[in-house]
């Protein structure tokens, strides 16, 4: 009988088909939950209107929101490393359907606040699973790009709810946003019939004792790659189990704790930026650089920062890339503060755009790489918690900074970027090209 790694037969299999429609489910149920989450900016005023509230009350469908995706990161990325990635897929992508689209029709404020919680939860659940269960079928070589191409999805969702915000605004439709979550609503239900195409992934089988199942699986992807399947004589052997493999553990610890500040120090700028960014730019503004048809190019910003950002990971490593687009994500926030014209400020903004979203490119890419199997989802729960904390402060913060005035808030972000570079480079593992364990 020989033996060999699942990280020798993916390899083996190579990225295809498979992978191609693994991208397609896995993007589909991405560009919604970026929908749902960006949404929470573009749909602020239009609930005040509708429910006779101030914006500020009405963010408070964002506070809930994010409330629920913290809890469901943790939750749901914990189960998955118990249970199963696929069975939580499923689950999580059900609920943020059912619950997204139920949003539509809430009769009265505190329903639409407990169905945003309940949408958050889901969402919050999807996201660290998926990122695990891609990782966990793709190949050393060219996973990075590929985990970084998963993450561009949430640029085509930023742009469809700000073109959908953009659109429902010059049309003048009386409750907006409950034809902007309709529209979140669409590729979340399309999501949930496909999940049940996606088999398990095979390193947490092997993981879990089940080699037999394992193989069945990498056969199937040899196969519709048209390669001959594993011999009957040839096992996938499972990599030794590191000693301690919680996420907190001796040999994690340190990573850990770098790799989630990481997370927060982003997340709470990004939100900072984000969430008041459509409401500001859709009122007053600043001259030319107003209204959601400049939110539009804001999000079309996006789409290079993630193509460089997927260049850069396999070319240049992960912490290099991550670290690079953090000082460059605070660079756009140091543009912003010193602009003294529209064009600066819209320039600043534009490079904001493009540089945290390559920044979150890298992070996505880098993260599942850091923990082994039995706590991946976890360690990605994890992240997603510190990221969904970072939302939760964000509006809060924004709107204690912006009192001292909005250009002391942006250099702030720049300051903690600049945190974020620098904890990057104490991190103990650079991970391009690395088998997982």
């Amino acid at each position: 009988m020989a033996g060999i790694s699942m990280d020798e037969a993916l390899d083996r299999a190579g990225t295809g088909a498979f992978q191609r429609r693994l991208m397609g489910i896995f993007g589909l149920v991405w560009t919604a939950d970026a929908m749902q989450v960006l949404a929470v900016g573009f749909t602020a005023a239009p609930i005040a209107a509708t429910f006779g509230l101030t914006v500020p009350q009405a963010l408070q469908t964002g506070t809930l929101f994010f409330l629920g995706m913290l809890i469901g990161a943790v939750v749901f990325g914990r189960l998955a490393d118990k249970v199963g990635r696929r069975y939580v897929l499923i689950l999580t992508v059900a609920c943020d359907a059912l619950f997204g689209t139920l949003s539509i029709f809430a009769p009265d404020f505190t329903s639409l606040l407990v169905l945003r919680f309940l949408t958050g939860l889901a969402v919050g659940g999807t996201l660290p699973v998926d990122y695990a269960m891609m990782a966990e079928f793709l190949p050393a070589k060219s996973r990075g790009r590929w985990l970084v191409a998963l993450e561009g999805f949430w640029a085509i969702g930023t742009l469809i709810v700000a073109l959908a915000a953009w659109g429902f605004s010059v049309a003048g439709v009386q409750d907006a946003w409950r034809y902007i979550f309709g529209v979140t609503a669409v590729p979340a239900l399309l999501g949930l019939t496909l999940r049940f195409f996606v088999p398990e992934s095979p390193l947490y089988l092997l993981r879990t004792g089940r080699a037999e199942d394992a193989k069945a699986i990498v056969n199937r992807v040899l196969t519709l790659h048209g390669k001959a399947p594993l011999a009957a004589r040839e096992e996938i052997v499972a990599a030794p189990h590191a000693a301690g493999e919680g996420i907190f553990s001796g040999p994690l610890r340190r990573r850990s704790l770098l790799i989630l500040m990481i997370w927060f120090l982003v997340s709470i700028s990004y939100y900072g930026v984000f969430t008041w960014m459509p409401a500001k730019l859709a009122g007053d503004g600043f001259g030319f650089v107003r209204g959601y048809g400049f939110l539009v190019f804001v999000a079309l910003a996006q789409v290079p920062g993630y193509v460089l950002a997927a260049y850069g990971v396999e070319a240049w490593g992960r912490k290099p890339t991550l670290i690079g687009f953090c000082l460059l994500s605070a660079l756009g926030c140091l543009l912003f503060v010193l602009s003294g014209s529209d064009v600066l400020i819209g320039a600043s903004l534009l490079i904001m755009s493009f540089a945290l979203l390559g920044t979150w490119g890298a992070l996505y890419a880098y993260t599942p790489e850091l923990y082994p199997t039995a706590s991946r989802a976890t360690g990605m729960g994890a992240a997603g918690a510190m990221a969904r904390l970072g939302g939760l402060l964000a509006p809060s913060l924004m709107a204690f900074v912006v009192a001292e005035g909005l250009g002391v808030a942006i250099g702030l972000f720049a300051g903690l970027l600049v945190i974020a570079a620098i904890a990057a480079t104490a991190i103990d593992a650079e991970t391009r090209r690395t088998a997982l364990a």
